[in-house]
C-alpha cells in the first residue's frame, strides 16, 4: 500500500511539474537564493559611480515562471521527486571559466567543473547545456569560447588539447586547431579580419589562425621577464589591439593585431591593490577601460586605456561584488562586464556607467 501511495504521489508530482515546465518562463538576473536587493556601485556614493551591480548567473534557476508562481508548493514537489535543494538535479554552475555574449544576445559560459557550456538565452527564455566536444567525446576542461560566425562557436578545452567547433545549437561539428596547439586556454575572434587568436599556455605563445583553422603565425616571445609570455591565459581583441593576460609574469601585454608588435603593458607584480599576482580574465569597455581579473587577491582591477590604475572591485567573499578565485572576464555591446567567479559557482555581472555619469 505504501509503495502504491508513493507511486501515486510521484505521478501526481510529475504531472504538476510538467505543467509548470510548460508555462511561460523568464530569465532573471537575481534568481532564487540571491540575497542582493540594494543597488551597489563602484566607487560607492557619494563618489561618482563608474560601475553598478547588474546581477548574477547561477544556472537553470535563473529561469522562473513568468507569473512568479515559483513558491512553496513547487519547492515541495521538487523535494518529493528528489529535486530538492540538497539533491536537486537542476544544472548549476560549478567552476565557470569564461564566456561570450553572442550575436543573438545569448550568454554562453564555459564550466570546467561540470564540464559543459552553459547557455542562457534571455530572449528565448531557454536554458541549455552543451556537453560534447565532438561526437562521443565530452568536454574535460573547457575554458575559452568565442563566436566564430556563420552560426558557429569555438571552444578551447585545455585538457583535450584542442579547439572544437560547435553549431548554433551546440552540435559538435569538427576540430579546429588539430595538432597546432598544446594547451589552449583563452581565445577570441576578430570577425572583420577573419582571424582567431588562441592563448597556448604550454607553448607560451599566442597563435593566430584563419577562421578555417589554418595556423598563420604566432605573437609574443616566451620568457619570464617584462614584455614576454610565460603563462598566457586569456585574450581579448578590441579595436585592432590584442590584450593578453599572463598569469605567471603578472601583467597584461597589448599587441597590435596586424603586425604583432608589442604596444604596451598593463600592471606589474606587487603587494598593493592595483598590482598583479595571478591575472586571468581581461576585457575592455566602450571607453577603452581595461578590466583585469586578479585571481589571487579576488579582485577585478580597472585601468584606463593608457594603463593607469583607476579602481578595484571585490575582495574575498561570497556577497555581491566579491569573489573567490575568479577566472575569466568578458563584455558585451551593452557595456556589461561579466566575471566568472569560479569557486563561488557563479557569473557576476556589472554594468559600466562611467560615460553616463
Amino acid at each position: 500500500m505504501r509503495v502504491l501511495s508513493a507511486r501515486i504521489a510521484l505521478l501526481f508530482a510529475a504531472l504538476l511539474l510538467g505543467a509548470c515546465a510548460a508555462a511561460p518562463r523568464v530569465m532573471q538576473y537575481n534568481p532564487e537564493g540571491s540575497t542582493q536587493t540594494d543597488i551597489l556601485t563602484w566607487p560607492a556614493v557619494p563618489a561618482v559611480p563608474r560601475l553598478e551591480f547588474a546581477g548574477q548567473l547561477l544556472g537553470e534557476q535563473n529561469f522562473v515562471l513568468e507569473d512568479d508562481s515559483e513558491g512553496a508548493g513547487r519547492t515541495f514537489l521538487r523535494w518529493l521527486v528528489g529535486l530538492g535543494k540538497r539533491g536537486r538535479q537542476i544544472s548549476q554552475l560549478v567552476r565557470p571559466q569564461s564566456g561570450v555574449v553572442d550575436s543573438q544576445g545569448r550568454i554562453l559560459v564555459t564550466d570546467a567543473g561540470r564540464p559543459s557550456v552553459f547557455v542562457f538565452d534571455e530572449a528565448g527564455a531557454k536554458f541549455d547545456l552543451w556537453r560534447e566536444a565532438e561526437a562521443g567525446i565530452d568536454f574535460v576542461s573547457p575554458v575559452g569560447i568565442a563566436e566564430l560566425g556563420a552560426g558557429e562557436f569555438l571552444v578551447a578545452d585545455a585538457e583535450l588539447g584542442d579547439v572544437f567547433v560547435l553549431s548554433h545549437d551546440g552540435t559538435p561539428l569538427r576540430r579546429f586547431a588539430t595538432t597546432d596547439v598544446q594547451r589552449p586556454t583563452g581565445l577570441d575572434v576578430d570577425i572583420g579580419a577573419g582571424r582567431v587568436y588562441i592563448a597556448d599556455k604550454d607553448a607560451r605563445l599566442i597563435k593566430v589562425f584563419s577562421t578555417s583553422g589554418t595556423l598563420l603565425r604566432t605573437i609574443g616571445e616566451p620568457g619570464d621577464v617584462a614584455g614576454t609570455l610565460n603563462a598566457p591565459m586569456h585574450v581579448r581583441v578590441v579595436g585592432g589591439k590584442l590584450y593578453v593576460s599572463d598569469a605567471l609574469n603578472a601583467h597584461v601585454l597589448i599587441y597590435a593585431t596586424g603586425s604583432g608588435e608589442l604596444l604596451g603593458q598593463v600592471g606589474q607584480r606587487g603587494l598593493y591593490v592595483g598590482n598583479m599576482v595571478r591575472p586571468k580574465g581581461v576585457s575592455v569597455d566602450s571607453d577603452g577601460n581595461i578590466y583585469v581579473v586578479e585571481s589571487y587577491y579576488d579582485h577585478l582591477l580597472v585601468y584606463d586605456d593608457a594603463g593607469q590604475f583607476l579602481l578595484p572591485v571585490g575582495g574575498t567573499g561570497s556577497e555581491a561584488g566579491h569573489f573567490l578565485l575568479p577566472a575569466g572576464a568578458w563584455s558585451d555591446d551593452q557595456d556589461r562586464i561579466f566575471v566568472a567567479d569560479m569557486f563561488n559557482g557563479r557569473v557576476v555581472i556589472f554594468r559600466y556607467i562611467g560615460s553616463e555619469s
